[in-house]
């Protein structure tokens, strides 16, 4: 019951938004200040069901020490989508043509803000945390990240590659920051920071859905597995090795600082630790 009510206070908060934010029609302003306030929204209601459902603080949230812990995140997923991008570049995958549009940016970092935040608190913060309580960590990231793979297979140019390769590179590195962390605003941060670079500044596709030029009037071509095709470079197979590769980093990082829960661990583990 705990696991529904929250489910079913988040994913109501995030459909709202995610209606709003799309009928905004990239329109920059508007755009951005609906993607702020459901950010806001969703962090307020996921604090507000966890104090109702589990009688505690919800620490992964707290407000003190956030803005670094965010920034922590936001660095890490713009160095790691622009590693990616420059081997897509130097495989003659990515072109720069000029510059793009400042009000598309605008729109992006409101689309972005309100993607993050949500699938975040929906993935990492109800799905990864409960399932870890009695399954621990290592098959919660599987399952969660599987599920986050899946829920992106009907985005537009979509396939089961893609499918998986998010399943990788953001399911189970996102779980693995969480769990090295122990908090929500570092993910938050790197699924921000990833998502903004892709659209916002580099101009490319995110996660195959069709969004105004960033920044840079750019272009993506050449074979699939190296671009990513249409559905952008999340597809491409270095997305796919550096998320392997960030994965095994946090995932060290998290059992190295004793946060690694075992199967059928005390319930109260996996939401106290701090890191």
């Amino acid at each position: 019951m705990r696991l529904l009510k929250q489910l079913v206070v988040v994913v109501l908060v995030a459909l709202a938004g995610s209606a709003g934010v799309q009928a905004m029609g990239w329109a920059p302003a508007p755009t951005l200040v609906l993607g702020l306030v459901t950010t806001a929204l969703t962090l307020v209601a996921y604090a507000w069901v966890v104090r109702r459902t589990e009688r505690r603080e919800p620490v992964e949230v707290a407000l003190k020490g956030a803005p670094s812990a965010l920034g922590r995140g936001v660095l890490i997923g713009l160095a790691l989508f622009v590693a990616v991008l420059v081997n897509i570049y130097f495989l003659g995958g990515y072109e720069v043509r000029g510059w793009g549009s400042a009000g598309g940016a605008v729109a992006i970092f409101g689309f972005a803000a309100a993607a993050s935040v949500t699938e975040e608190v929906l993935f990492r913060g109800v799905l990864f945390r409960i399932a870890e309580e009695r399954l621990g960590t290592w098959i919660s990231l599987a399952l969660t990240g599987l599920l986050f793979g899946l829920a992106h297979v009907f985005n537009p140019n979509a396939t089961l590659w893609s499918a998986l390769a998010i399943a990788v590179e953001a399911g189970f590195l996102l779980a693995a920051v969480y769990a090295a962390t122990r908090n929500l605003w570092v993910p938050i941060g790197v699924h921000f920071g990833w998502n903004f670079a892709q659209g916002g500044l580099f101009s490319t596709s995110v996660s195959g859905k069709d969004a105004p030029q960033g920044l840079l009037d750019a272009a993506t071509s050449g074979p699939a597995l190296v671009s990513g095709g249409k559905f952008g470079p999340e597809a491409s197979v270095y997305s796919l090795l550096a998320g392997v590769l960030l994965t095994a980093v946090f995932l060290w990082l998290a059992k190295r600082r004793g946060n690694v829960v075992p199967r059928r661990g005390r319930a109260t583990a996996a939401a106290t630790l701090a890191g």
